[in-house]
């Protein structure tokens, strides 16, 4: 304290303490630029987010967001970021919006829950799920599994019609078959156990269009349905063409077996 007071006591000792204090402040204001020009630099770093490109409804699945280019990859400045927003497209995968996320908003961890188990929430634009009822050797029951892929061929007992669409041939109908659609996915096998008197039945999920899916129904409604499985690689497909008997036994052209139901051509 004495040496404080003689210090200021003299000229030389207030020139020192003026001194000392104009570095003291300088350093204080040294710093606290450098922390402003810290702050600044990090608040304008470009960093990538993932951006919705329209309104993405709830229950829609991240494989299906990439799938159809629902977002767009942005710059913005770290400043602007979400807490969890996403950048990286490969952390959609196996998650599922659990809320509607609006166009422009960007895709955070908060609009998503784990989980892509959902078959409705795989499905895209005209695709649908159909299930149909087989019995073991039409559906290959214990030998398809979700994941396959399988022909559709549907066989109906027709009755031959004269052009003026009156039947022909005492009107007795005739055994037809024909490969309705090809490279179906399997989406389920739901099989259920026979009852005390040995009824039981099995149901089958298949991925196809909405076009498809009316076609199956009514070729299962109507007539019978054959599932064929496919090679898991490199299948091919002939040309699909109508069997009857004429076309079986005597190797006669679709076309022409065809006249015989009352076709023109």
């Amino acid at each position: 304290m004495e040496f404080a007071q003689k210090l200021i006591s003299t000229r030389k000792g207030t020139f020192l303490l003026s001194a000392l204090a104009a570095v003291l402040a300088g350093g204080l204001i040294l710093v606290y630029v450098n922390r402003y020009r810290s702050s600044v630099e990090a608040a304008g770093a470009p960093v990538t987010v993932l951006i919705a490109r329209q309104d993405i409804p709830k229950g829609t699945s991240g494989s299906v967001i990439a799938q159809k280019g629902l977002f767009t990859a942005t710059t913005i400045r770290e400043s602007q970021l979400l807490e969890g927003a996403f950048s990286d497209p490969s952390t959609l995968r196996e998650r599922v919006t659990k809320r509607e996320i609006f166009a422009n908003a960007q895709l955070t961890a908060g609009d998503f829950a784990a989980g892509d188990t959902s078959v409705a929430a795989t499905l895209t634009d005209k695709q649908r799920v159909i299930s149909i009822p087989v019995d073991t050797a039409h559906g290959l029951i214990g030998r398809i599994e979700p994941g396959n892929r399988v022909d559709v061929f549907a066989g109906f007992n027709v009755v031959p019609l004269a052009s003026d669409g009156t039947p022909v041939n005492g009107g007795q109908s005739r055994a037809v078959l024909r490969r309705i659609m090809g490279n179906i996915p399997v989406v389920d096998v739901t099989s259920k156990a026979a009852n005390a008197v040995g009824n039981g039945s099995t149901n089958v999920a298949l991925k196809v269009t909405d076009e498809q899916a009316a076609q199956v129904a009514f070729a299962s409604d109507n007539g019978k349905i054959w599932l064929v499985l496919r090679p898991s690689t490199g299948a091919k497909a002939s040309p699909p063409g109508l069997v009857t008997v004429e076309t079986l036994l005597l190797g006669l052209p679709s076309v022409t077996a065809l006249r015989s139901f009352g076709a023109r051509r």
